[in-house]
């Protein structure tokens, strides 16, 4: 069992920059090498897309053509947590982000992982 929080969401100004944490409880160690991990976002009326998304080893497996360069996943294995460094928000980037992890092989569709975040808010404005 992985019990994920998210965190971080808010009402930006597009250019402006947000850091999400997803902190995990001390059931699951960040950094033991179980559970893929990454993070989502869904926009209303849109499909579940992946954002940035790791193996279970903690390499980068993928990041969305739309934010590269701009957002970054990280992990502090000290504070069992999972951060997506978002920088040079767009209005597009308005979407409820969620973390979410899964046991290997790790892949990119969102219905394949079975642990979720209740989801940050993030807001970008023009």
């Amino acid at each position: 069992q992985v019990d994920l929080m998210e965190s971080g969401g808010d009402s930006v100004q597009a250019g402006g920059s947000l850091r999400l944490s997803c902190i995990l409880s001390e059931y699951y160690r960040l950094g033991s090498g179980r559970y893929c991990m990454g993070w989502f976002r869904q926009a209303p009326g849109k499909e579940r897309e992946a954002v940035a998304l790791t193996y279970h080893t903690g390499s980068i497996l993928y990041y969305a053509d739309s934010v590269k360069g701009r957002f970054t996943v990280s992990r502090d294995k000290d504070k069992n947590t999972l951060y997506l460094q978002m920088n040079n928000l767009k209005p597009e980037d308005t979407a409820m982000y969620y973390c979410a992890a899964d046991g290997p092989p790790c892949v990119l569709v969102a219905d394949e992982y079975d642990y979720w975040g209740q989801g940050t808010q993030v807001t970008v404005s023009s």
